[in-house]
């Protein structure tokens, strides 16, 4: 995967600062509700966090420890498989890009790769990823309309994708799972009836310019200030409408890329339980994968999913005759993939970062050494 090298100067030709502390300072731009989001993040993680080590403590740790370190090699090899989710994902985004001439696939990937470390592990409530490579994408000079459409197109398409895979498995588990569980699965089937309209809404918003009347709202309060953004946000608009008219590029996202890249992360827990001697069907892996994302998505505002991750393989893999200590193992073997594929991630992040501000004090340093340069031939005339 290739990291994007992006070119910024600062104004009138003058290098562009390097900022310190890179990671604290650019937290806040990916935080929506500034400071207070933040503190609900780190509340929601502490939470979370103690939840999960309650969940373990309760259900025999030993076991759970010991399972997950006579597995450590295989962990690794069903983390290493998220790398085709993120494949397939790279390919989807790249074609909701209409009319563009688009950044180069293996920089997509790479961007791929940053988008979900930082969705995965910071409190960023899951959008702080693509705010920040919507700013790597503007830094290699791709229109900042298609960016925002395509990434917010990428986000309501997911969205879309997880509820109609949890409505699946929700029918799977009706037909398969003994009596004396089915009144769970129909509290669960409750849960996504629940949340369904919300996720319709989010998917169906862009018919309301949802950014253009934001923006002229903001405007008025300042004045005119910001007529410029008007425009902007009503070109985002337009551009979300136009890539939804494109009917055959959305069911080929809905019918092809989604279902790759649902595959791919349950070929990961296809592949944990493998290797913790307890293996399933291909089909129930992918049960028990689109129910715990849907269920991480939920609680979006809980970082890494603390918590949540581990109450939903306890529930669900328990409806499937998975013993407590193998559902808090397989928590544990995402928890792997986030070390493997995400720790690596946000190091991505601060190198394509660090080539955004080394590269701009360079062509900074030689903007201000042509003016230097040209004032010196001044001076001789």
């Amino acid at each position: 995967m290739r990291l994007p090298r992006m070119v910024r100067s600062g104004s009138h030709g003058q290098p562009a600062p390097r900022p310190r502390k890179r990671l604290r300072r650019r937290l806040p731009v990916a935080m929506v509700g500034g400071r207070a989001m933040r503190n609900l993040g780190r509340v929601a993680a502490a939470a979370g966090l103690l939840i999960a080590l309650w969940l373990v403590s309760r259900d025999d740790p030993d076991a759970v420890l010991s399972l997950v370190r006579a597995s450590a090699v295989g962990l690794v090899v069903a983390a290493l498989a998220h790398v085709l989710h993120m494949i397939a994902n790279a390919r989807a985004w790249q074609t909701l890009m209409l009319g563009t001439r688009g950044p180069r696939y293996p920089v997509l990937l790479g961007l791929i790769w940053i988008r979900e470390s930082i969705n995965g592990l910071l409190p960023v409530v899951r959008i702080g990823g693509d705010l920040a490579t919507f700013r790597l994408l503007l830094k290699i000079g791709f229109p900042s309309a298609m960016a925002a459409a395509s990434l917010i197109v990428d986000m309501q398409l997911t969205v879309i994708s997880q509820l109609i895979f949890a409505g699946l498995s929700i029918g799977y588990l009706f037909a398969h799972v003994h009596s004396a569980t089915l009144r769970v699965v129909s509290d669960l089937a409750w849960g996504i009836a629940v949340i369904a309209p919300a996720f319709a809404i989010f998917a169906l918003i862009q018919h309301a310019n949802p950014f253009e009347r934001m923006m002229r709202v903001l405007d008025r309060i300042a004045s005119g200030k910001l007529a410029e953004l008007v425009g902007k946000s009503a070109g985002i608009d337009e551009t979300i409408k136009h890539i939804w008219r494109h009917r055959a590029v959305i069911l080929r996202y809905l019918l092809i890329w989604q279902p790759l890249q649902a595959c791919g992360t349950a070929l990961e827990i296809w592949l944990a339980l493998h290797f913790f001697g307890t293996p399933v069907s291909f089909v129930k892996a992918f049960v028990i994968d689109s129910l715990v994302q849907a269920a991480s998505s939920a609680a979006f505002f809980v970082p890494a999913a603390l918590g949540v991750q581990e109450g939903g393989f306890l529930l669900i893999g328990g409806i499937l005759g998975l013993e407590p200590a193998t559902c808090l193992a397989l928590a544990g073997a995402r928890r792997v993939r986030d070390l493997v594929i995400f720790v690596p991630g946000m190091l991505a992040w601060q190198i394509a970062e660090s080539r955004v501000a080394g590269t701009g004090a360079a062509a900074g340093t030689i903007a201000a050494g042509d003016h230097a340069g040209a004032d010196a031939d001044g001076l001789k005339d």
